[in-house]
């Protein structure tokens, strides 16, 4: 397969294809899980929860796909604007990433997980 401009373009249409396609089907999927949930008398905060923090994941994915077509797009259109416009689309994805991994995990994703310390036992002498 010969990879030129017009090729990198499409496969660049294609991974937005893949984007939009991950997220909707994310939407469903999540849907899905709390009407199964609902069923199990699974409510309030916890249904609530978990349905956020599933839409985050899968638009957290799909957000992957069209940056990285909008990079194979840019691919031949190197130009000020189109750079400009792909820096402003990573810097938006970047911010509505760390905002999705805070509802996700809770904590800022360059802090570790703040786990409490094992207690050590001692040792007794006999």
């Amino acid at each position: 397969m010969v990879l030129n401009l017009n090729t990198v373009s499409q496969l660049g249409t294609l991974l937005d294809l893949l984007g939009a396609i991950t997220i909707i089907a994310g939407l469903f999927i999540s849907t899905g899980a709390v009407f199964r949930h609902y069923q199990k008398k699974i409510r309030g905060e916890k249904l609530y929860e978990g349905y956020r923090k599933d839409l985050a994941r899968s638009i957290l994915l799909g957000l992957e796909f069209l940056v990285a077509g909008d990079i194979l797009r840019t691919v031949g259109q190197i130009n000020l604007v189109s750079v400009l416009a792909l820096a402003g689309i990573v810097l938006i994805r970047a911010f509505l990433s760390i905002e999705f991994e805070m509802e996700i995990s809770g904590r800022w994703p360059w802090l570790n997980s703040q786990k409490s310390p094992k207690k050590r036992k001692k040792k007794s002498k006999k």
